[in-house]
């Protein structure tokens, strides 16, 4: 904490400097000053206060790395990192791997970059290379010193951290292996939910993204995942897996290159095809240095996690006991159940009803006669519960299902569920935030009682889905909603799905559908004019078409026709013009 102090304390210091030689607005000697001049005086005091921000939370960043090592490697929170493994450029990506290991629920995934850092084990490099060719992956592994970094923070630097994450994989790795088998993808895809979320199925970014494996809104929603007042299956580890595979399945028919495809699902895929045509290349490598900067340390954490889960025992690591039942029975409901009617005529606790059925986020299974649900029990209480069945729903219905009780949880998910805080960024304006989300400029200064169009760095502003926000701006959003659905309309998805002018593309599970609806109107309601009719030929790929067209990507195509990523020879595409 002194740390902090002395941050803080250094950064007011330097304020103050700069703000004393301002004229005292007091003193009756001064003329009054011209509009441009206080516009100017105006914008230096912004600069100077985003500035002393940036000291105060590099200083919190410091303080909460040091607890990092306290739990991962059991030394003195005091200990500061030496300058050959910290530099300022890494401080948010430690946080963020501090945020991903449990700290706290919300997490964000791991965007963090160690380019400028090097960590050093008793392992050589030609070791690391003996062992990575030994795992004999269907997807290649690559191995530089970036790679080398990941591999020893997994495998050296989190042995607690590790150790749990060891234990849940034995019970979510043969989960997620039947779904990779069931559609023929390579099982080593897997992995990706440890760099995702550490295996936590509620995990929640900041930016909104929820599950295990990270999703947004409409990402989910275009994926078949339910999500309404009381079920989010994003958060259902088994649902939210199937989607993951039928996203990076679609990624894989893009590219080409299970690299590339992996690198899309933290950034989407018009983003890895704008780095592919900047680079002039189809591998992952040249690739790299093209790609966001958040989403480079994608596939090297890819690897390290992967390598650390294979050769944990030779790192001296053990998997903590297993918390998850070790059998696990499935029962379809069809009628309004509680957890806690369960819990108090089977035995079995609420926290682990919790834990396997984490996609009901009020505790209620809402079965209907039309529409069946799935509870998971553990295999010991399967019997008692299909003796008691009837009793179950009877008990306390009338408490727990009372018309108030479901009208409260209606009414606050319908407002609130698809809520997600913006954080302001340098360069950001109005019309860029609300492109990126696919809603209006109207919508946003609605939302958040904007009465001009200025922002400052550092600002949160509030953005729902088009149809979801507060009821107070119900009106603005329904009336903005037809208009975004248009082709023409500046915020629609035809015009703004693609990746954003700050490089992050709204095409990945993590980064799509912030809010909103991205689906586009079909291709055949578009204006005349506004396209160009290619006919595929033998051979041809969507990659291989968006080539040809100039700041087109694969999924600019796929959203103007309103198709998969499934073409053949003789079909007719419209391709949007820019």
């Amino acid at each position: 904490m002194r740390h902090f102090i002395k941050y803080t304390v250094a950064a007011l210091a330097a304020f103050s400097m700069i703000v004393s030689p301002l004229p005292s607005p007091a003193s009756g000697r001064e003329k009054p000053k011209s509009k441009k001049e206080l516009a100017r005086e105006n914008a230096r005091m912004r600069e100077v206060m985003d500035s002393l921000l940036s000291v105060i939370e590099n200083s919190r960043s410091r303080v909460r790395y040091q607890v990092f090592e306290q739990e991962n490697d059991g030394e003195p929170a005091s200990r500061e990192l030496s300058p050959e493994e910290y530099t300022i450029d890494i401080t948010d990506s430690l946080l963020g791997i501090w945020y991903m290991h449990g700290k706290i629920q919300d997490v964000d995934p791991p965007c963090h970059n160690l380019d400028s850092v090097i960590f050093h084990s008793n392992v050589s490099d030609k070791e690391y290379l003996r062992r990575l060719a030994d795992m004999n992956s269907y997807i290649t592994l690559p191995f530089n010193e970036t790679v080398r970094n990941y591999i020893i923070l997994y495998s050296e630097k989190m042995p607690t951290k590790m150790a749990s994450m060891l234990s849940l994989s034995q019970y979510y790795f043969p989960i997620f292996e039947e779904i990779l088998d069931r559609y023929g993808l390579p099982k080593e895809l897997k992995y990706m939910a440890v760099i995702e979320s550490a295996f936590n199925p509620v995990a929640v970014s900041r930016a909104g993204a929820k599950g295990m494996w990270q999703f947004m809104y409409n990402t989910a929603r275009m994926y078949g995942l339910t999500i309404n007042s009381f079920v989010d299956e994003r958060l259902d580890p088994v649902k939210s897996a199937d989607a993951a595979a039928r996203y990076m399945r679609d990624a894989y028919r893009i590219f080409g290159d299970w690299n590339l495809a992996i690198s899309s699902y933290n950034c989407g895929s018009g983003n890895v095809s704008k780095a592919m045509r900047r680079s002039g290349s189809r591998e992952f490598w040249p690739v790299y240095d093209y790609l966001p900067r958040e989403t480079r340390g994608y596939v090297p954490a890819f690897v390290g996690a992967m390598y650390a889960f294979t050769y944990y025992k030779e790192h001296g690591l053990k998997p903590d006991s297993l918390s998850m039942p070790v059998q696990v029975d499935t029962f379809h409901i069809r009628r309004m159940l509680h957890f806690n009617q369960v819990s108090a005529l089977t035995g079995v606790p609420v926290e682990m009803l919790k834990n396997l059925n984490p996609q009901y986020v009020h505790d209620i299974i809402p079965g209907t006669s039309k529409e069946e649900y799935v509870l998971r029990l553990p295999y010991q209480y399967t019997a008692k519960f299909i003796e008691n069945e009837d009793s179950v729903y009877a008990y306390n219905a009338k408490e727990y299902f009372s018309p108030a009780t479901l009208q409260n949880i209606a009414v606050s998910g319908s407002a609130s569920s698809q809520r997600i805080a913006y954080k302001v960024k340098s360069g950001d304006y109005l019309g860029k935030i609300a492109s990126r989300h696919h809603v209006t400029v109207k919508q946003l200064m609605e939302w958040n009682h904007l009465r001009n169009s200025n922002l400052r760095v550092g600002q949160v502003l509030y953005i729902y889905g088009k149809f979801n926000g507060p009821v107070a701006s119900s009106k603005s959003s329904s009336g903005s909603a037809s208009s975004a659905s248009s082709p023409s309309s500046k915020g629609s998805a035809s015009s703004a799905g693609t990746a954003s002018s700050n490089g992050t593309s709204s095409d990945s599970p993590k980064e799509n559908d912030k809010s909103g609806n991205t689906t586009p109107p079909p291709a055949d309601t578009a204006a005349e004019g506004s396209y160009t009719v290619y006919v595929v030929k033998s051979g041809d790929s969507l990659y291989k078409i968006s080539q040809a067209y100039p700041g087109i990507s694969a999924e600019d195509i796929m959203k103007f026709n309103g198709i998969g990523t499934d073409i053949r020879p003789g079909m007719k595409l419209k391709i949007p013009k820019k």
